[in-house]
């Protein structure tokens, strides 16, 4: 008889009224192996993960754990069996400590010894090479020591399956090989690992093999020595998919926006932002990158004027050669001139969409003051709701389907196709293709690139490296609300770049 498998999945199968989220599904994941699951948005991985965590119970199948057939009905079960899952965003208080968040929730004697938990956090620390200090505030971490506190939570739970999703989507380069060297640490120590990501590249460097899911159907395990970019990707989408994006040459670039010693403060008076200056031109592709935090949501909100300086301005330079400025107007005066904005913000649904309007209606968000009768015309925003639906291949029953129905990376679809629609003369866009899958990335890739094209200029908050190095023309970062530099994206490194968003290097000229 073989080696008994950490979990194995029959015939499982989870339904969300008449969709079908997980058809049939057999999989399984060995012990001491590290496991990644690909797929295309709305291929299940997720509803399939959230199964053997206890969030959703499965409405057919069976699921084994070590061998033996289990039910798993709530996260306590999970638990009890030693799975433990590791979410996207943490689950974690503030003004706690790192141990007394580690051991929160966890029955125990009455009067907590945490010399004892601090003894033991630091055991689990050394033995896996976590970097760690268990008296250290939650709000004094970075998103990397965050993440660490919260995969303690379940080892020091005697977790032996560890599921992360989306572990290295906020991580800089130095950060991620940290977290692929405790992982690999783990799989020595015997420990089961499963990671949901869309970065092929990472499934290459840390996975022994990949599992594939398609429109919610099992495709295929691969052993990852085997695998490549290309046949992950054809195994996801089905066919065959071309992964370029055909970065042009900068045309007779322009200048469009000037930031000058732009500085923003939170509503608790702390300073976000610091004395940002930076151009961005016609023509042009201008990266920012930055750590989670770092001041990139304020220097966009400021531009578009959604977000009180306390000193600085913000200069706005048409193609006929007027100059205006724009931190001295209102969002709806700098429309009125001419200026468009396009904002793709990072908060999608709180600060871009309606959720309880269908897609018509919010595509009628962007020009129902243009409306010169008393009745709003609705079908040129239908035109343009089921343009959008067909060219980004949203998945939805149709335009008059209300947008908090559909998947979070359909949402992200409609949103920056609405705002590439308004033809800008800028378009500024936040994390356009977060939780997008691989395939549907790549199309919102080319058509910045067609807006560069057609002279606009484009500023782009980016989390992947690899793909603002490949899609951008220059990279400022950010660091602690700080411009440390601005980088040629066609000549400097990942590592530079990482080193700089961690005030460990300073880049190049502020003012290129």
């Amino acid at each position: 008889m073989g080696e008994v498998n950490a979990i194995e999945l029959k015939g499982v199968t989870k339904r969300f009224g008449e969709v079908v989220a997980n058809d049939n599904i057999n999989m399984t994941l060995r012990k001491g192996e590290i496991l990644s699951i690909l797929g295309e948005n709305g291929s299940g991985k997720t509803t399939l993960m959230n199964m053997l965590s206890g969030i959703y119970f499965p409405d057919e199948g069976q699921i084994f754990v070590n061998g033996e057939q289990v039910t798993i009905r709530s996260p306590k079960d999970a638990f009890s069996l030693g799975i433990g899952m590791i979410h996207q965003h943490f689950k974690l208080i503030n003004i706690l400590t790192a141990a007394e968040n580690i051991i929160l929730g966890l029955e125990g004697a009455p009067i907590l010894k945490m010399d004892e938990v601090r003894k033991q956090v630091n055991d689990l620390t050394e033995r896996y090479g976590f970097d760690l200090n268990p008296d250290q505030k939650i709000y004094d971490m970075s998103v990397s020591e965050k993440q660490t506190v919260e995969i303690m939570k379940v080892l020091y739970r005697g977790a032996e399956i560890l599921i992360l999703d989306e572990p290295t989507a906020v991580l800089t380069p130095q950060e991620t090989e940290k977290l692929f060297a405790v992982l690999r640490n783990m799989r020595a120590a015997g420990k089961s690992i499963i990671i949901i990501t869309h970065k092929l590249n990472e499934v290459l460097e840390i996975s022994d093999r990949v599992a594939v899911l398609r429109k919610g159907t099992y495709v295929d395990t691969v052993e990852t020595k085997d695998a490549t970019v290309d046949s992950l990707t054809e195994m996801m989408v089905g066919e065959k998919v071309t992964l370029d994006i055909e970065r042009t040459e900068p045309v007779s670039p322009k200048k469009r926006i000037e930031v000058r010693g732009v500085t923003v403060k939170n509503t608790e008076g702390v300073t976000v932002l610091k004395d940002a200056s930076f151009t961005a031109n016609s023509n042009e592709i201008l990266g920012i990158a930055g750590i989670a935090g770092s001041g990139q949501k304020e220097l966009l909100e400021s531009i578009a004027g959604l977000q009180v300086m306390e000193h600085g301005e913000v200069l706005y330079f048409s193609p006929e050669g007027v100059t205006e400025k724009l931190s001295e107007k209102k969002p709806e005066e700098i429309r009125s001139l001419g200026v468009t904005l396009s904002f793709v913000p990072e908060d999608r649904l709180g600060m871009g969409l309606v959720g309880s309007m269908d897609l018509t209606d919010n595509m009628m968000l962007r020009s129902y003051k243009e409306g010169k009768s008393v009745f709003a015309d609705r079908k040129q925003p239908r035109d343009l709701a089921e343009e959008i639906v067909e060219k980004l291949e949203v998945v939805t029953p149709g335009v008059d389907t209300p947008v908090s129905r559909l998947s979070g990376g359909n949402v992200q679809k409609i949103l920056v196709g609405r705002e590439i629609a308004s033809q800008p003369n800028v378009l500024m866009v936040a994390y356009p293709v977060r939780g997008l899958d691989i395939n549907s990335s790549y199309t919102i890739y080319n058509l910045l690139n067609e807006q560069k094209n057609k002279g606009v200029a484009v500023i782009c908050v980016g989390e992947d490296l690899d793909v603002l190095l490949e899609l951008c023309d220059k990279i400022m970062v950010l660091s602690a609300g700080e411009v440390v530099g601005i980088e040629d994206a066609r000549t400097t490194t990942k590592e530079k770049l990482g080193l700089m968003m961690t005030g460990g290097h300073k880049g190049g000229k502020k003012h290129e």
